[in-house]
């Protein structure tokens, strides 16, 4: 398979930035200057998406940025093109790419920062009791900090920057306790998520039964985690960020079920049916709340548009597959049997696994195509500074999810493929 490595555009985020056009000032997409809702549903492109290392033609046009009065610090500064092959970075961010997976670079993120949200989430871990001691080089590991400073570079500070790293670590406990390696279990899973996602999306009951369920909130670390991470939340977000937040950790704990389903039935799903499962069970929770990490808002009128969506879930497919390929050798040396996209392509389409596994790099970089070309479609379509801003953070994300599974070595390493 041809090795595209890095795109010659240093990253997917100026792919967002369009010639901002006159808009109005009134509430709806008709007031922002897009068209109706129902013409924002994107089809599949009149042009196939650009071959690793060919820019998209909109994505070109795109990259000049917002021109007019007053636009002049809505630019996203061009950087020169990065060579063939990206240098592997050094010290703690050591590691390298998969080879032939189409990505973006991405600078090292602000060692300050990085520094102090690491330290501000162990207090925090420590505050509500996260896990036991001997989990500790695990959680150290897991380097939360440089995480999410590389997938938020626009959050305007610290605290904006925790309101994030709280969730990704609840979402992990819960994965961890419930789902996987620290006593999860696909039995009696729906029940133990339900009782979880009420510390998101609160129980109204009566007064007689209120106080057994507030106390329930504080009885495992995964319902700890997930309420003092959403009380955070609330104190940056407004009604619409939490509420379309809470809506797409529905969607996460649903795809948790399915393959909780699948695993007590001992069921290899198709190819297209796991890639199903894992447009929920996925971190599209992360990319939707880039708009509050950064500390403006999309207007729910606009992030709910299709076209939107579609972004949004090609970017929560893409970085989740991601997920799959580089966490494929620690699934492998797990106990029991993992289901990823290089497994479920082995055993439903007959090929080897160094033969799916290659596949499952080519399904990823079809799926980071169309989700640039959708953003660029998008940005062209409906150019209102809020959306080209959204649609760079959620670049941001991709980008930044790619660069932390890439170097994590303490939890990734890549099969020996090439």
């Amino acid at each position: 398979m041809p090795d595209p490595g890095p795109s010659p555009v240093r990253s997917s985020l100026p792919a967002a930035a369009a010639a901002f056009g006159t808009y109005g000032h009134g509430r709806g997409v008709e007031a922002v200057g897009c068209v109706r809702p129902e013409q924002l549903a994107v089809p599949a492109p009149a042009e196939p998406p650009a071959p690793a290392g060919v820019s998209h033609p909109a994505l070109e046009r795109l990259l000049r940025g917002p021109s007019g009065l007053g636009t002049v610090g809505l630019r996203l500064a061009r950087h020169e093109e990065p060579p063939p092959v990206a240098p592997e970075p050094a010290g703690p961010a050591a590691g390298r790419p998969i080879p032939g997976l189409y990505y973006h670079p991405v600078p090292e993120p602000d060692p300050v920062r990085v520094e102090e949200v690491s330290r501000r989430i162990k207090e925090w871990a420590d505050e509500v009791d996260l896990y036991p001691p001997e989990w500790e080089d695990q959680f150290d590991g897991f380097s939360v900090g440089r995480y999410m400073v590389a997938c938020h570079p626009d959050a305007p500070s610290t605290d904006h920057l925790m309101l994030a790293t709280r969730l990704m670590v609840a979402e992990n406990v819960v994965d961890d306790c419930y789902c996987e390696d620290h006593g999860g279990s696909p039995v009696g899973l729906g029940g133990r998520l339900l009782l979880a996602h009420t510390a998101l999306d609160p129980l109204h009951t009566t007064s007689e039964y209120q106080p057994a369920w507030t106390e329930s909130l504080r009885s495992d670390a995964p319902r700890r985690a997930y309420r003092s991470a959403m009380e955070h939340l609330l104190q940056g977000a407004s009604p619409s960020q939490a509420d379309r937040f809470r809506h797409d950790m529905a969607r996460l704990h649903m795809g948790y079920l399915a393959e909780a389903a699948w695993a007590e039935t001992e069921y290899v799903p198709q190819v297209w049916e796991y890639l199903a499962m894992r447009q929920f069970n996925n971190f599209r929770p992360c990319p939707t709340i880039t708009d509050t990490v950064g500390g403006y808002e999309l207007p729910a009128d606009l992030h709910a548009q299709p076209a939107m969506q579609r972004v949004i879930a090609l970017a929560g497919n893409a970085t989740t597959i991601v997920n799959d390929l580089y966490s494929y050798t620690k699934e492998l040396a797990s106990p029991g049997r993992h289901l990823n996209l290089p497994v479920v392509i082995a055993e439903r389409e007959g090929v080897s696994v160094k033969e799916a596994y290659l596949k499952a790099v080519e399904v990823h970089n079809d799926l980071m195509h169309a989700f640039e070309a959708a953003a660029a479609d998008l940005a062209a379509t409906c150019p209102a500074p809020n959306v080209a801003r959204f649609l760079r953070g959620v670049a941001a994300w991709v980008d930044g999810n790619h660069y932390w599974h890439m170097t994590n070595t303490y939890r990734y390493s890549l099969p020996d493929f090439w």
